[in-house]
């Protein structure tokens, strides 16, 4: 039994049991996969994988049973790879972090600078995608850390902690009817086109919440991951924008301005998560230090033993 081996198997079940993706993410060849695989039921005495012909199809019920145990041996030789990194190069090494396009625009620019002034010898790489891929990422031991608003929370695999709370804005072109000294309310917003987050993205499921619980039905026309792509539909006069009070910019943003939606959406919470049992860097504390300056080491290794599931709050 060797390593290559359970990271045949793992891959198998990541990419669908598609045996040409397993082999491009482990830099081998399609029969290199299917012997190391096949190596290893016999060793083990049993099947892995169902199959139908040459192609593998789903899991064996001893092979559901199995891919835990793997997926634990492999996190803890990662896990052993990261202590010898620690103690032999404390200064150098990479750091993934994973995060939604609007933290990666605007929440995260100013921590990696000072991260980088810090640690030039560490790798950093940045990864966005939804929520969603943020968390699979980091399940998939892709990234190092993952930072998000919405949905890390819903996996047990990983530790959350809440970083900062934030609200939203209505952005409009200037001289905008919306910018007369009249209280902003939902019911003037469903006066004109919207264009916000796309679902699951920045705290939309709390705008259409708001809506909803009012009765109104807003009339969203465009929708899209990144603020910044909301704004420029904003310039071009499709509708008003719904963003996330960070991403507007009064420096850079001189075509457009924002009132304060506070009162109309409840608050954001930003989190940062990572692998349950996964050994951190030391480099790593201090980058969610950098982040999230109350989110010491003291406070992370105290979240990261509480019950799997929790959003670890401080």
């Amino acid at each position: 039994m060797n390593l290559q081996q359970l990271r045949s198997v793992r891959e198998a079940a990541r990419r669908g049991f598609n045996l040409t993706e397993v082999a491009r993410a482990l830099h081998t060849s399609q029969p290199g996969v299917s012997r190391q695989i096949r190596e290893l039921e016999q060793e083990l005495g049993f099947e892995l994988f169902v199959r139908a012909g040459k192609r593998l199809t789903s899991l064996t019920q001893a092979g559901a049973v199995a891919l835990p145990v793997i997926e634990g041996i492999l996190a803890g030789a990662e896990n052993l790879l990261r202590v010898g990194e620690e103690y032999a190069r404390q200064s150098a090494g990479k750091l993934s972090i994973a995060a939604t396009h609007s933290q990666a625009r605007y929440a995260l620019p100013d921590a990696v600078h000072d991260f980088r002034r810090r640690y030039p010898d560490v790798q950093l790489e940045l990864h966005q995608g939804s929520p969603q891929q943020v968390a699979e990422m980091l399940l998939n031991g892709e990234a190092d850390i993952g930072i998000a608003t919405e949905a890390l929370t819903e996996y047990e695999p990983l530790v959350t902690l809440s970083c900062y709370r934030w609200t939203h804005s209505v952005i409009v072109p200037p001289r905008h009817p919306l910018l007369d000294d009249e209280t902003l309310t939902l019911e003037r917003v469903t006066d004109y086109p919207v264009i916000t987050y796309s679902p699951g993205f920045s705290g939309r499921m709390r705008i259409d919440d708001a809506f909803q619980a009012r009765g109104l039905s807003p009339n969203v026309v465009l929708t899209a991951m990144d603020a910044d792509v909301i704004k420029t539909y904003v310039e071009l006069g499709l509708g008003i924008g719904i963003v996330a009070s960070i991403a507007f910019d009064e420096e850079r943003d001189t075509r457009l301005r924002a009132i304060d939606a506070g009162q109309l959406f409840p608050v954001n919470v930003t989190r940062l998560a990572f692998r349950r049992g996964t050994f951190l860097r030391s480099y790593v504390y201090d980058f969610i230090e950098t982040f999230a300056s109350p989110l010491t080491r003291e406070v992370v290794e105290q979240a990261a033993t509480q019950t799997p599931g929790i959003d670890f709050q401080i």
